[in-house]
């Protein structure tokens, strides 16, 4: 296949050169239209924001040239199968779900416990049920990574009749298992799995990045082209290998749950996105991880108050030496501290504050003030996501700040402390959760409704079951799913996060939550 081509996006342009009159949406006729003070802004990306015209084919039946890109991705990525989406991971985890839902109702799924709030979502529209097993927690960081095979095993035996295993890898710190141990044991049992590896899309391409879900033999893995590589915001696509999946069903409910006037625009960025991985991937995150050591040595040498998680921290007199992370391997080498997972995305760099000065809400804030925006906190730690494109200013305005900020909190005369940060952790395999929940959909739905629910503060909801998920945002990844009850673990987890800053989606606007009057 002819690897050079960005078929749909050629196709654009030929359409845009033709300078053609338009009768057709969009409203702004290719740009003409645009607010004059946003011409410099948008113009450009308008011009080709077209939609299912003669000769660009149609994303929910492709058969020109969005189909011969989906094929030239499917080659890139090694799948049988690939879709473009223009809904984010998303839609892709949607309509996986719905697709493997054999019987239609009450079908049951192995699901990792800290999975993305659409993965719940997809439960629910499925009318589904979940055997949540829940993930191992790293000892030095209190992170939640992914589950064991041991769990698995054990959540399978007591659940033959499930129809599959949902797993999420890596997680949002670039955290990863070893997932063709499990995968192989699903198979076994002739099970499909189902990876959201929306962190992962550039897995694979470089021999110092993890192997991708695909290489380790997931049936359906979903990944955010966009979050790591450089397709536009909702860029994802949707893989497919064997036959434990179909695709015709899966082409299906993307046609149901994505939009009927997909983005052109996304889906051109897509086709580039995947073609400057094929031709330009290696070296440019080859680049890219060298700019990543070279921060990550200059850290430990100069700022040794900055834990960074994959180094390996030694005390001696109250003093740090830190030995940087090499990518030389996918495999991280267990330190004294046991660690919960086995791969670490090197384009990923998660930093907390050792002197306990500041928490990663705090240290995200001063970060903003220096024009350093990372892509996530949580109270401990702020996580930084790198790509094929960060450049070497990147890191010298990042190193800047970072010793800026340690000169005004006068981080170095503060004591270091290896105290393992607290941790949250759920029961390792729970009962079967039912997501077959229309009547609590409509209870939220409708907050003025004289409706069986009442409004709690957090304290008073311990006891009581939940009507809404209750996600920190990022990461998306619920705390609290609808029809669970509050036990005092999730409340005191739930209090810590709101008084370290988080924004806690699925509260009320006075921080109450929405609870089962039983």
């Amino acid at each position: 296949m002819d690897h050079t081509r960005a078929p749909l996006f050629d196709r654009m342009l030929e359409h845009r050169k033709l300078q053609s009159t338009s009768f057709h949406v969009p409203g702004h006729k290719a740009g003409v239209g645009i607010d004059p003070l946003a011409t410099d802004v948008l113009a450009a990306v308008m011009s080709i924001d077209l939609t299912e015209l003669t000769g660009l084919d149609d994303l929910h039946q492709p058969e020109g040239v969005i189909r011969e890109a989906e094929l030239l991705a499917a080659d890139c990525y090694g799948a049988d199968h690939t879709f473009l989406l223009v809904g984010g991971s998303t839609v892709g985890n949607l309509a996986v779900i719905l697709s493997m839902c054999q019987k239609g109702q009450n079908d049951l799924f192995i699901v990792q416990r800290n999975v993305h709030k659409s993965i719940i979502h997809g439960l629910m529209l499925a009318h589904a049920q979940a055997v949540f097993i829940a993930p191992q927690v790293d000892a030095a960081t209190g992170i939640s990574t992914g589950v064991s095979l041991i769990d698995v095993e054990s959540a399978l035996k007591q659940h033959p009749e499930a129809v599959g295993v949902i797993l999420t890898n890596p997680n949002y710190y670039g955290m990863g298992v070893n997932l063709r141990s499990i995968i192989d044991r699903v198979h076994a049992m002739d099970k499909p799995v189902l990876v959201d590896e929306a962190h992962g899309a550039h897995y694979g391409f470089h021999p110092e990045i993890p192997q991708s879900a695909l290489f380790a033999g997931a049936d359906g893995v979903v990944q955010s082209t966009h979050k790591m590589l450089t397709a536009m915001t909702m860029g994802a696509m949707l893989h497919l290998q064997g036959n434990r999946i179909d695709p015709q069903s899966v082409r299906r409910h993307l046609s149901i749950v994505q939009s009927s006037s997909p983005s052109y625009p996304i889906l051109a960025s897509l086709d580039l996105s995947r073609r400057q991985l094929q031709l330009q991937g290696r070296s440019l995150l080859g680049n890219a991880l060298d700019a990543m050591n070279r921060l990550q040595q200059n850290m430990a040498t100069t700022m040794p108050w900055f834990q960074v998680i994959g180094q390996e921290t030694t005390t001696k007199d109250s003093k740090v030496s830190q030995v940087p992370h090499t990518t030389q391997a996918t495999q991280v080498q267990a330190s004294h501290t046991p660690q919960a997972y086995t791969t670490l995305d090197p384009l990923k760099i998660t930093i907390g504050d050792r002197t306990g000065t500041l928490g990663g809400f705090e240290l995200q804030h001063q970060l903003e003030q220096h024009r350093c925006y990372p892509e996530m906190a949580d109270p401990h730690y702020v996580v930084l996501a790198l790509s094929l494109v960060t450049r070497e200013q990147d890191i010298d305005r990042l190193l800047l700040a970072l010793r800026t900020i340690s000169i005004e909190f006068q981080l170095d005369k503060q004591e270091l402390s290896l105290t393992a940060k607290h941790s949250f952790t759920y029961p390792p395999i729970s009962d079967p959760v039912s997501f077959s929940m229309q009547p609590i959909l409509t209870q939220t739905a409708h907050a003025d409704a004289d409706l069986p629910y009442i409004e709690a503060t957090i304290k008073e909801a311990v006891g009581h079951v939940s009507l809404q998920a209750i996600t920190p945002y990022p990461p998306g990844i619920p705390i609290l799913y609808p029809g669970e009850r509050v036990s005092v673990a999730v409340a005191e987890q739930l209090q810590l996060w709101i008084q370290s800053g988080a924004r806690i989606h699925g509260l009320t606007e006075n921080g109450n939550m929405r609870i089962s009057r039983s």
